[in-house]
């Protein structure tokens, strides 16, 4: 045990120093761009590679700069929060790269146990976590876990095996982390400063007789309903219940203590997988059911009107007193594209823009003829009008300005641009489709790497 504790010391010391110790990305930039967005994009082609392309922020354009490599097909992202170093997930190879923001290039890469739908990056330091469900913990009957990656030293520092992790969400300083698995009702906390490498088996203590304590590495929480998702604020994590979606009974949002670990009573929702925090406002999507609400039965707004069958919807959670006055109220449900909600987000004149994945597209969207759909909404907060933009395809990422009216959006390998104004695509870009920056391969996700 002893020679295991030594090891870990020595890898957080290794992080601690190849990432300093939590300073704000304000160095310049090698380009010598400001403003910039980085997208994921994958390709099949001879002469073309996928990587991570540089967007100047201000005018939408792709600026003389080499796509920053990221094997050959990277896709997921996620950026601390001083966005000074972000990770890319290359799906050809399981492996999770490490880019500087600063130097705008690689510091690292891990090989990961199998492919990961969900990273975080908790802190400055080049520490993430990976949820990967399909990991093979060699010489124990455990299929699952989360790894524990230096991605300056380009080590997987250790893996927490958790039965078909799926989803990983973490406090603000990385000391907790909540971890959702698949067909499930509990929701495991994990602390992981104390897990040991190469493997860390404490959620399965009778595979591991002598588990560190004080506090242990893992804690599972029942009382949920097949959870998938937390939005965290301070030490209360609210945790989204998909419920019936998810072959539960009911979609809900609970409060989880992360102090005290006490667990508050349901609030039911029409649906909840994804959810965005603003003011004291919780903004939750899903469908409810594996198929969703049909969209007949929907009486709030025209988008109720719809050649698609089904529908999803969005409540508004009122966290100052726990209500929703959404929540099986045809008059005042909120309407939107089906399938399943994994991407939300705000714009800077309270524009929500709410994607989802395998949705019931309508029509074509490069031949448009009578109603064309797919899987964005966009709800003006202000007057809870929602638009239902004529596209289609999957929403993969999205990312808005501090400093522009523009909400960039992955949907369908495409990167749109969007004038939140008029929720429309951009009309000032020289590009064919319209508002469309050109980007060659498909683009998965999305993220501005300076403070705009």
């Amino acid at each position: 045990m002893t020679g295991r504790i030594a090891l870990l010391a020595l890898a957080i010391w290794a992080v601690l120093n190849a990432a300093g110790c939590g300073t704000p990305n304000t160095a310049a930039s090698t380009s010598g761009y400001t403003n910039r967005v980085l997208v994921s994009q994958s390709v099949t082609s001879a002469t073309t590679f996928g990587g991570l392309v540089l967007i100047n922020g201000n005018n939408d354009t792709l600026p003389r700069a080499p796509s920053i490599s990221a094997g050959n097909s990277p896709g997921l992202m996620a950026i601390t929060a001083a966005r000074n170093l972000v990770a890319a997930f290359d799906s050809s190879s399981n492996s999770v790269y490490g880019v500087s923001t600063a130097t705008e290039k690689g510091v690292g890469q891990v090989h990961i146990l199998g492919p990961t739908s969900s990273m975080v990056l908790p802190t400055s330091n080049a520490v993430g976590y990976a949820a990967v469900p399909s990991a093979n913990i060699l010489g124990y009957s455990v299929l699952g876990g989360v790894e524990v990656m230096n991605l300056s030293a380009g080590v997987l520092i250790t893996t927490i095996a958790v039965s078909n992790a799926q989803t990983v969400v973490a406090n603000n300083t990385g000391s907790q982390l909540l971890v959702f698995s698949n067909d499930s009702n509990a929701v495991t906390l994990l602390n992981p400063a104390n897990a040991l490498p190469p493997v860390d088996l404490s959620c399965f203590p009778s595979l591991d007789p002598n588990p560190p304590q004080n506090p242990p590495v893992c804690t599972i929480i029942n009382g949920f309903d097949r959870p998938v998702f937390a939005i965290v604020s301070g030490s209360t994590a609210y945790i989204l219940n998909c419920g019936a979606e998810c072959g539960g009974t009911q979609a809900s949002v609970q409060t989880l203590d992360l102090n005290s670990l006490a667990v508050g009573p349901p609030l039911p929702v029409n649906g909840a997988t994804w959810a965005y925090l603003s003011g004291t406002s919780l903004y939750v999507a899903g469908s409810g059911t594996p198929t969703g609400p049909l969209c007949s039965s929907l009486t709030n707004s025209i988008n109720a009107k719809t050649a698609a069958t089904y529908c999803g919807t969005l409540d508004i959670v009122d966290l100052t007193t726990m209500t929703d006055p959404y929540f099986n109220n045809p008059a005042t449900e909120i309407a939107i594209p089906d399938g399943y909600h994994d991407r939300m987000d705000m714009s800077n004149n309270g524009q929500l823009f709410v994607g989802s994945k395998d949705c019931t597209n309508i029509g074509d969207a490069n031949n448009p003829v009578g109603e064309v759909r797919g899987c964005l909404a966009i709800l003006n907060t202000q007057t809870g009008a929602v638009v239902i933009p004529p596209d289609n395809g999957d929403v993969t990422g999205l990312q808005s300005f501090t400093t522009r009216y523009v909400e960039y959006v992955a949907e369908n390998g495409n990167l749109r641009v969007y004038d939140t104004l008029t929720d429309a695509l951009l009309i000032n870009i020289d590009y064919i489709p319209l508002g469309t920056i050109p980007v060659i391969g498909y683009v998965t996700d999305i993220k501005a790497i300076d403070f705009f």
